[in-house]
């Protein structure tokens, strides 16, 4: 169905002197791949591996979007997708993006279910049993009618996929769509895939999270630097060991097999203690949290289902949220302009705290007196070094997030929290992020993580608290104990 015949790609860039260049490290090359009508194929590969890349050839925004140096030919059904209009690939190739925000043009949910159709052309009535089809499919109505600012990154993202569901294209796009997800929505996503598959339809997937992908995808797609080094059949891939795997810089297939590092007990005393802390958004009552204790340089997971309240509290923690209640700081109230400069979040959508015209000068934005050697040593322990002088809008997603976090490590804040912190993060760089974490525990109150990923949570955590509907349902060690309730919270 889908061809690519010795394509390859280098993205335009402008020099400081206004010039164009092509940078090959950041494109694709060598290309060439026969996706099958029907099938399931997942692009798998470190972050910056060409994945990304890959996609954009089949949905039309290289060339159209994205300029630079195409060779070779992206063929479907014979018809060369680099040569047709943008507007016609559309109605063939529906994508969801790794950051939802991105796609969308209204400002409630229902509306955005219906803006593809509307762009489209089709009947006002069509629209509406559509907009019924991926609401009963996706099990969205309760997400139906609502502000678009007030759902959270998952919330968001099923919006994405329902809003593409509804298009009825016979070709799916996903960049990296488990990464703001939670395990329910995850194993949702997987019977949308599935039954996609049924209806005929071809899904074509760059992740990273493979592993609710084992029983699904056709065929997995390994990349690095920018081109094809290996195509697996689903038997073959699923015979891979997990060092094989990690050695490729891939995550696991099995969650069952992940191991937690050795408990070290420590006596801590409560240094954040939060008390009747309640907020909500109109009538909808968001946080009710009587109290919490968060110790003295730990390092907290906070987990629950998408919309639970995570990033809200960490929000109020910020001083971000003008909430009821109070947060104490050794035994000292704060104010919200105190919990601010006391604090540093890194937020789940990373480009809109991307300020500067390199990433060097973006690590010491948050800084009273430079400190290059600290620097230097950031960027070499998160991969970036190569990367230092370059924009950081114009790098991928993983490469993004591996910048903010630089950022929130360069500032030295007392609190640091991390929103979703490994959505596009290949094994490696969730390793050299989860080391770096550790290594600055010392140096802060507290660091909190929210996260959807145990495999980071094995890697790095003290404690988990688990929120449910605003509430603090669970808080435990990451103890033996604490390893079987993370299993039976994100695999049963």
């Amino acid at each position: 169905m889908i061809k690519f015949i010795n394509a390859s790609f280098m993205y335009e860039e402008i020099s400081e002197v206004g010039e164009k260049e092509y940078r090959a490290a950041t494109g694709i090359k060598n290309i060439n791949l026969h996706i099958k009508e029907g099938e399931c194929l997942v692009l798998c590969g470190v972050s910056g591996c060409g994945k990304t890349s890959l996609s954009r050839m089949i949905n039309g925004l290289i060339p159209h979007f994205y300029h630079g140096s195409l060779e070779g030919e992206v063929l479907s059904k014979e018809v060369n997708m680099s040569q047709q209009a943008i507007a016609k690939t559309a109605e063939k190739v529906g994508s969801v993006f790794q950051n939802p925000r991105t796609q969308f043009f209204n400002v409630d949910t229902t509306s955005e279910l219906a803006f593809g159709c509307e762009n489209l052309g089709v009947a006002v009535n069509e629209i509406g049993s559509r907009i019924e089809e991926a609401v009963e499919k996706l099990n969205l109505k309760h997400l139906m009618d609502r502000s678009i600012f007030e759902l959270s990154g998952g919330e968001k993202q099923r919006i994405a996929c329902g809003s593409v569901y509804a298009t009825h294209p016979d070709v799916f796009v996903m960049d990296e769509p488990s990464s703001s997800l939670d395990k329910s929505s995850i194993i949702q996503l997987k019977g949308v895939i599935e039954t996609l598959k049924k209806m005929g339809k071809t899904v074509i997937i760059a992740e990273h999270r493979l592993h609710y992908l084992r029983d699904v995808a056709d065929r997995f797609v390994y990349m690095q630097e920018g081109e094809i080094k290996s195509v697996y059949d689903r038997e073959d891939f699923l015979k891979l060991s997990l060092d094989a795997l990690t050695s490729k810089g891939l995550r696991t297939l099995d969650l069952n097999s992940l191991k937690a590092l050795p408990v070290i007990h420590h006596e801590r005393k409560p240094s954040i203690c939060i008390k009747h802390l309640s907020f909500s958004r109109g009538k909808r009552e968001i946080l009710n949290i009587e109290s919490l204790a968060l110790f003295q340089h730990e390092i907290v997971a906070l987990i629950g289902d998408n919309g639970a309240g995570k990033t809200t509290l960490a929000h109020c923690l910020c001083g971000l949220e003008k909430f009821k209640g109070m947060i104490e700081i050794d035994g000292k109230v704060q104010k919200n302009k105190e919990l601010t400069a006391r604090s540093f979040m890194v937020m789940q959508d990373v480009n809109t705290q991307l300020f500067t015209e390199s990433v060097a000068e973006e690590l010491l934005l948050n800084i009273e007196k430079p400190d290059k050697e600290k620097v230097d040593k950031l960027l070499k322990a998160l991969n970036l070094e190569a990367h230092r002088e370059r924009h950081p809008m114009a790098l991928s997603g993983g490469q993004k997030q591996r910048v903010a976090i630089a950022s929130a490590m360069m500032a030295g804040k007392d609190i640091l929290i991390y929103d979703e912190p490994t959505s596009g993060l290949d094994w490696d760089n969730m390793n050299r992020m989860s080391e770096l974490i550790r290594d600055t525990e010392k140096n802060t109150l507290c660091t909190m993580i929210i996260t959807h990923d145990p495999e980071l949570i094995f890697k790095t955590c003290d404690r988990v608290i688990h929120l449910k509907d605003g509430q603090v349902f669970d808080s435990y060690p990451v103890d033996a104990e604490g390893v079987e309730k993370i299993k039976k919270y994100f695999i049963e």
